[in-house]
């Protein structure tokens, strides 16, 4: 039995309020291209693939900027839980290092640039920049905690939006991203209780 095609219902940016994250009003996600390539045709709408890329953007920019923390405390953490907190950060901001690889070359195949300066990153971010001065480790942990918690959020919104255009890898590498920030959170915050 054939299965039927899903339709993918047009998402725009204007139907799309309240589901894409939003910051400022910041244009991201500029499309790529050139008249020698072909025009993309993977079954998802221009405009689909527009307002995904621009949630992946976001999400980019979230985990770009958590990524430089969780590294930051790495180098800067002290006290007596020293070396399992600068262990436990390298193997975070390794995962999360890896995760801005992915994201953005999923915005690429998607037929968009990917951001990738500190300004277009501060623009769009959602997640706080690192403080300048370290603050004490569990402070840190405390600040992963909410970082990990945000940048799930964000993605969590822009789920139904990517499976709305039919867009299931996209849905399904946000799903994955949500699943690793909310037992890093777990992680962190276990740390916190007594």
């Amino acid at each position: 039995m054939v299965k039927a095609a899903k339709k993918s219902k047009p998402v725009t940016p204007s139907s799309a309020a309240g589901k894409v994250p939003k910051k400022g009003g910041v244009k991201v996600a500029e499309e790529s291209g050139s008249r020698n390539a072909p025009i993309i045709n993977i079954g998802i709408d221009r405009q689909d693939r527009a307002t995904i890329a621009e949630g992946l953007s976001r999400v980019l920019a979230d985990t770009y900027t958590l990524y430089l923390t969780t590294h930051n405390f790495h180098w800067n953490v002290t006290g007596p839980h020293f070396n399992s907190l600068h262990a436990m950060f390298m193997d975070q901001y390794t995962e999360l290092w890896g995760s801005t690889d992915v994201l953005a070359e999923r915005i690429r195949a998607l037929g968009h640039y990917a951001p990738g300066s500190y300004s277009e990153f501060s623009k769009i971010a959602t997640v706080p920049d690192v403080p300048q001065n370290p603050p004490k480790a569990m402070e840190m942990v405390r600040i992963l905690v909410k970082g990990h918690e945000t940048v799930s959020r964000i993605a969590r919104e822009f789920i139904p939006v990517a499976a709305e255009a039919g867009d299931d890898p996209t849905a399904d590498m946000l799903t994955a991203r949500c699943t690793v920030h909310d037992q890093t959170a777990w992680m962190l915050r276990s740390l916190l209780e007594e």
